[in-house]
């Protein structure tokens, strides 16, 4: 009999806690993996344990679980990511879970960048487990262009890569995609999905600063070698998949806006 159970890895990240509530609100049984010890109380979320850098307490964790959405991830971290995903496809499968569902990034496989090498490995190691696999690239989250454009406005000039376009697509929206490709079947690699609209990188960080009141030169920088290369060739965009509806202008307006 097959098992309903949905399991969400990096649950408490923000594009974790979207795709939890997403999987809640169709009433299939819902698990979350964290390796925190004091438990979010969310009803109706079998929250549990679990610590994908060491593989510790995965397989309980899994048990019973039937597909796996796996969004953690840890950018100031990533060379645990390969480990972490490998560790869970080891007990994924002794559980005998059936379909894992896979978040990655547009540009994965054309841009160079560390982080992106860890990602597209990642990809790699997923298609060759032998479980049923989905695989999703998305664009950039406005959440982390938000917290990025923080970081940056505390220098007197904001810098970002010349020649770079960017294309903002809602956290929410993704998480929608991912838990419908999770109720399906394994599909391999799917369609990418991006935003409603293309912006260059300093068009977004002067709209960031309008919109949180800071005065700030923005200065273009462009950034040497391949990988300054392939920013500028458009590969962070995908504009013939720009499924999503929720603009840049309108998380600025909700989140960022004074």
């Amino acid at each position: 009999m097959k098992n309903d159970t949905i399991m969400v890895t990096g649950a408490t990240g923000m594009l974790g806690r979207e795709v939890l509530e997403r999987v809640r609100r169709t009433g299939r049984p819902v698990r979350a993996l964290t390796r925190r010890t004091a438990l979010p109380d969310d009803a109706g979320v079998d929250w549990c344990t679990g610590d994908l850098t060491t593989g510790a307490a995965l397989d309980a964790a899994l048990a019973g679980v039937g597909t796996v959405v796996h969004c953690a991830s840890d950018i100031r971290h990533f060379k645990n990511d390969l480990p972490g995903l490998r560790h869970l496809l080891e007990a994924a499968k002794r559980a005998g879970v059936e379909h894992v569902v896979n978040i990655s990034i547009v540009g994965v496989d054309r841009i160079p960048y560390p982080y992106y090498k860890v990602k597209l490995e990642g990809e790699q190691l997923l298609a060759g487990s032998g479980i049923g696999w989905t695989n999703l690239r998305a664009t950039q989250f406005p959440g982390l262009l938000d917290l990025a454009f923080g970081a940056l406005s505390k220098l007197p000039v904001v810098l970002v890569p010349s020649g770079t376009d960017c294309q903002p697509v809602d956290a929410g929206e993704v998480a929608d995609r991912l838990v419908e490709l999770a109720l399906g079947a394994p599909a391999g690699r799917v369609p990418d999905f991006a935003g409603p609209t293309v912006y260059p990188a300093a068009r977004l960080a002067e709209d960031w600063l309008h919109a949180a009141g800071k005065r700030r030169a923005v200065l273009p920088v462009r950034i040497p070698g391949k990988v300054g290369a392939a920013w500028r060739a458009g590969h962070l965009a995908a504009p013939a998949r720009a499924l999503g509806r929720r603009t840049w202008e309108e998380y600025l307006a909700e989140r960022v806006a004074r």
